[in-house]
């Protein structure tokens, strides 16, 4: 399908927000251009959190001899800009102070110290803005961020792998590869991406994973979330290193030791609303929830999911072991394989 003017400028926008993956969370990822006369004459995106904003960067890299074209052009961007001193000023009074007088906007900010404020701002000002823009695809990049603060709870990202019979693991208590080589670095990205990574302590046991992100050293390293309701796990485990922080799900304790915290939930017989609202206290933005079978199995009967990553090992199979998540399944969204590996990626609603 052909874009029209406009779309072109706003798919620009959202392809320089995407290069801020993994890296602006609890912040959206924000791309801006601006444009005089069908020339992109300044482009920008929010690199980092607590960096400066889209539009900032966007305006900043206008070259000299083009900055008296800045009043005649049209900025894009594909968030509405903030009207509140945060960790940096705001860009809607910035976008006021350079004299623009066109502001397309694809989606509304959710954050209630901005929701329309950015927007209204701009119209006061007598900028003429205009909204919803490829609303759909902005707001698809930055769901991680619409979804905290909309529902309240972090994105959910539900990973498992399984064998052509539908296996997670062994029959027995050690660990069992099922991926293959370039479909376990391709989860390091996933990981790296996301603000958490979540096990249960039965996963802790059997595998003794390290939770991080790979190869080390990592310019960031995700928040390590273990559910131990009652503590079982022992100081040796891998998943405890001073790699990164660590988030103790429980309901016996609430504390910070070191690089450890402890998250006291309320003793219910379903610990997920609590543990997901604590999370969300917390400022987790995204969770990338690894196993095990129980655990993963609790947020699908719960429907606190937005998204499924499921891989199938093709040529492999686990007479006898342990299997997948019961699911009632639905049509994946794409299938991608990778070697002998089938990635199906699965979108709630």
């Amino acid at each position: 399908m052909q874009l029209s003017i406009d779309e072109r400028y706003m798919f620009r926008c959202l392809e320089l927000a995407r290069l801020g993956l993994g890296h602006t969370a609890p912040n959206p990822m924000v791309g801006a251009v601006l444009v005089h006369e069908d020339r992109i004459i300044g482009e920008g995106y929010h690199q980092r959190c607590g960096g400066p904003h889209a539009e900032v960067n966007c305006l900043d890299n206008v070259r000299p001899e083009d900055r008296h074209l800045i009043p005649a052009s049209t900025l894009y961007v594909s968030l509405e800009p903030c009207a509140h001193h945060g960790r940096t000023p705001p860009c809607a009074a910035r976008i006021i102070r350079e004299g623009i007088r066109e502001v397309v906007v694809a989606i509304r900010d959710p954050f209630p110290l901005v929701d329309g404020k950015g927007i209204e701002l701009m119209e006061a000002a007598g900028i003429r803005v205009r909204l919803g823009l490829m609303g759909k695809e902005a707001e698809w990049l930055n769901q991680r961020f619409l979804t905290f603060h909309t529902k309240g709870r972090p994105y959910i990202i539900l990973k498992w792998a399984r064998s052509a019979d539908g296996m997670i693991a062994g029959p027995g208590p050690s660990r069992t590869s099922i991926s293959g080589q370039a479909t376990r670095a391709l989860v390091h990205q996933w990981r790296y991406q996301e603000a958490a990574i979540m096990v249960g302590a039965g996963t802790v046991e059997v595998d003794d994973p390290r939770l991080t992100v790979r190869p080390s050293p990592s310019p960031r390293q995700p928040v390590r979330i273990i559910l131990d309701p009652r503590l079982r796990l022992y100081a040796g485990h891998r998943v405890f290193d001073p790699e990164g922080s660590v988030v103790i799900c429980n309901v016996l304790k609430e504390g910070t030791e070191g690089h450890l915290r402890y998250l006291r939930l309320p003793p219910t017989e379903d610990l997920l609303p609590g543990m997901l609202q604590r999370l969300h206290d917390l400022g987790i933005q995204s969770v990338f929830v690894e196993g095990g079978q129980k655990l993963l199995e609790a947020f699908l009967k719960a429907d606190a999911w937005d998204e499924i990553r499921r891989i199938t090992a093709r040529d492999k199979r686990i007479p006898g072991g342990y299997p997948e998540p019961a699911w009632a399944g639905m049509q994946p969204l794409r299938r991608d394989i990778i070697e002998q590996d089938m990635i199906e990626t699965f979108i709630h609603g």
